[in-house]
């Protein structure tokens, strides 16, 4: 309805407009109810999801170190049961008629590579250490008192078969490998009062003589190092 000076007149009624604003604030209350379900809902999806992750790397990591462990332990066992028998066809020397004294003078020993008796007061290097040219024996004996493994050989035996063991050796604490022309093997295992001849490096006694002898029981200072000795090349 218009006024006498022409004009409409607006709805001012005060109550229509405070119904207004608190329906304008309810629907505020309520997107902001929504939007805090929402966002816990997603939070909780995420952390429950972070949780179980973080369980299933858990158990994971459990089982795995529980197989490690079942592994090592097999392994161990294996060994064991390895240590437990002859090797055929080694020779043996008795450990009391092997002297320890330590000297710095030639040395004169009954086998070519010897397996014993007196030694210089330094060791050779036998942390998987190949070398090339051959060892002085006084030095190599030391290392085998500290429960090394000396595997050499001579011109009789294949490449191959020198380049397999030199693989060996080479991942092989308390081993070291070099070549003695006049040993009468073509490859030759000395520990401690043990030795073996084999012919080529695929004998499976190569592998029980490491298994047996590498810091075995024959091993008259087991723990002694190999390292920051005699280097040769």
């Amino acid at each position: 309805m218009a006024s006498k000076s022409g004009r409409t007149h607006e709805n001012t009624d005060p109550h229509s407009r405070q119904a207004r604003i608190a329906e304008m604030r309810r629907a505020d209350k309520i997107r902001e109810r929504r939007n805090k379900a929402i966002a816990i809902t997603t939070s909780t999806v995420i952390v429950a999801g972070l949780v179980g992750f973080g369980a299933w790397v858990l158990i994971d990591q459990k089982q795995t170190e529980q197989r490690k462990k079942e592994a090592a332990e097999q392994i161990r066992k294996e060994a064991e049961e390895v240590r437990k028998k002859p090797v055929e066809g080694e020779q043996v020397w008795d450990a009391k008629n092997l002297g320890r004294n330590h000297v710095e003078t030639p040395v004169k020993y009954e086998t070519n590579p010897p397996v014993g008796g007196d030694h210089h007061p330094r060791w050779m290097n036998c942390n998987g250490d190949v070398y090339k040219n051959p060892l002085p024996e006084v030095n190599a004996v030391h290392s085998l008192e500290h429960g090394a493994v000396w595997v050499t050989y001579n011109e009789k035996a294949a490449k191959a078969d020198v380049d397999k063991l030199a693989a060996t050796v080479g991942k092989t604490p308390y081993t070291l490998m070099s070549p003695i022309k006049e040993q009468t093997g073509a490859i030759m295992l000395s520990a401690w009062g043990k030795q073996l001849t084999v012919e080529t490096a695929d004998d499976p006694r190569v592998k029980q003589f490491f298994t047996k002898y590498v810091q075995g029981e024959q091993t008259p200072e087991p723990g002694a190092a190999c390292t920051s000795g005699l280097a040769a090349k």
